[in-house]
C-alpha cells in the first residue's frame, strides 16, 4: 500500500512505499519513507531523504504527521 502526506503550506510532501526487498514475514515487513520538497513551477520535486523503516515505525510516523496537520495527498511522482 502506497500513501502520500503533505504539511499546511503544502510545500512538502512525505511518500510511505512498500520495500519490495523486504522478505514478507511479519517482523521483516519494511517502509520506505521519502521527505520531499517542491519546488518553483518548471522544476521537479526535489527528494531530501530516504529511510527505510520498519511497518510499525511508519505507521507511527504517518500518525504522528497527521496529529500534527499533515493530510493526505496525491503523489509528486
Amino acid at each position: 500500500m502506497e500513501g502520500w502526506l503533505t504539511n499546511a503550506s503544502k510545500c512538502q510532501k512525505v511518500s510511505f512505499l512498500p520495500d519490495l526487498n523486504s522478505s514478507g514475514s511479519a517482523d521483516d515487513v519494511f517502509v520506505i519513507v521519502d521527505h520531499i520538497k517542491d519546488m518553483p513551477e518548471a522544476h521537479p520535486p526535489l527528494l531530501e531523504t530516504r529511510r527505510n523503516m520498519r511497518y510499525e515505525d511508519a505507521v507511527a510516523l504517518w500518525k504522528e504527521l497527521q496529529r500534527c496537520g499533515w493530510t493526505v495527498t496525491e503523489a509528486a511522482w
